[in-house]
């Protein structure tokens, strides 16, 4: 019977470390938000991302103390900024680097350069501690370092590039549109490995986050499916992943990435089958499960954020539920009203610790935001925290985890 290998590695991404992992002989592991890897040949090296401006000197230092070889070129896997960032900073201490990517990458960064500081914002409840601590190490340790980059690459492809060096076969294949569409992987067909990046998301064996809580395009479920499929079909020994440690061992892989396929395909299909027999998202939302047989992991995306993303990826944001969606005034504009026709806070903060009691979580939060869009009520903001303390107790995810834990935090210096 199959153990799903996420239930043995972890969730959350790591900060920068200073010194490197050893995978074989050519191959080093400087781990950090995203993996950077250095492939290390007789005629020089190629680094696989750079991460982010202020991981970059890390990588550097921790490359350099094993290294023997100046590197050459560096390969990045997507255009998010925690790849991409660092770029800067390594073609300035290494003159010549030559940066690799996909024809796709300069969308890829314009896009995002188009909403920085929108994410930045929006991704600072689960970050925002992290980043400030290493950021504030690196400069004491390194100095002043280069602004975040946004590169732009030397040698760019469409679809394959292949290239050697040192004897060493390197392969690189686009494979769009399941995290990034730049995105592309790294592989070594003479040594059946293949570097990954967050091509499936953060940690390995997890249902992909076809939406993103910082907010995102759609990714497309088929496409993710697809992605997957390429990956297997190369039948590798061996993926150097985003995120922790190497996966290992064809069968393992081939049974693991067959699981995730199939579970991605269930939940789009159930979803696509509930569509088109009528059924509201919501209700698909609190209907569709995997099968014992496809589990995965839910700990970075949740199937059922996914299960709204294909809602909306095919549907858009009428839901047709209601006229109020198709005009500007919010829900929230009558929630002073509703505490008015209550009678005041206490009736609806009353009603929402009965909801509380009897485990109805989500609609006790719905009850209590009509009351606190109106003003911190005390007895409003305790209900609302012990809310959120219920919610945590029962969260196996690393965005959802973040995110009621700040919430829990605002709540508490909201306090009268």
């Amino acid at each position: 019977m199959r153990t799903p290998l996420y239930k043995s590695r972890p969730v959350a991404p790591y900060p920068p470390t200073e010194g490197i992992e050893r995978i074989n002989d050519f191959i080093l592991l400087s781990e950090g938000l995203s993996n950077s890897y250095m492939i290390e040949t007789s005629e020089g090296n190629i680094q696989i991302n750079a991460g982010m401006f202020f991981e970059a000197p890390i990588h550097k230092a921790n490359y350099e103390a094993v290294a023997q070889q100046p590197t050459r070129y560096l390969v990045v896997t997507q255009g998010h900024v925690d790849h991409v960032g660092g770029t800067a900073f390594l073609r300035e201490e290494w003159p010549g680097l030559q940066l690799i990517a996909t024809s796709g990458n300069s969308e890829h960064q314009t896009y995002d350069g188009r909403l920085a500081r929108f994410r930045a914002e929006r991704s600072g409840f689960a970050f925002a501690q992290t980043l400030a601590k290493t950021i504030a190490s690196s400069n004491e340790k390194y100095g002043p370092l280069p602004a975040q980059d946004a590169p732009t690459p030397d040698i760019v492809f469409d679809s394959h590039y292949a290239m050697e060096l040192g004897g060493l076969r390197i392969e690189l294949i686009a494979v769009p549109g399941a995290e990034t569409n730049d995105s592309l992987i790294v592989w070594l067909p003479d040594h059946k490995i293949c570097f990954t990046g967050n091509l499936f998301g953060c940690p390995f064996g997890h249902f992909p986050n076809l939406i993103t809580i910082r907010g995102d395009r759609y990714r497309d479920a088929l496409v993710c499916a697809e992605a997957v499929e390429t990956v297997k079909a190369l039948e590798p020994e061996m993926i150097l992943y985003g995120h922790h440690a190497p996966v290992i061992g064809r069968e393992l892989i081939q049974e693991e990435l067959g699981c995730l396929k199939g579970a991605i395909l269930f939940v789009h299909d159930a979803v696509v089958e509930g569509m088109n027999e009528g059924k509201d998202v919501h209700t698909l939302m609190q209907e569709i499960a995997l099968p014992p047989e496809l589990e995965v992991g839910e700990g970075y995306g949740k199937v059922s954020w996914s299960i709204r993303a294909i809602w909306e990826n095919y549907a858009g944001w009428f839901h047709h539920e209601s006229t109020s969606e198709l005009y500007s005034v919010p829900h929230a504009a009558i929630h002073a009203d509703l505490v008015d026709l209550a009678g005041g806070p206490a009736a609806l903060v009353a009603r929402a610790r009965e909801k509380l009691a009897s485990g109805q979580l989500e609609q006790a939060v719905h009850l209590l935001d009509t009351v606190l869009s109106q003003g911190d009520d005390a007895d409003a903001i305790d209900a609302m925290i012990e809310t959120h303390e219920r919610l945590l107790e029962a969260s196996e995810n690393f965005w959802l985890s973040a995110w009621l834990g700040n919430q829990i935090s605002l709540l508490k210096a909201r306090r009268p």
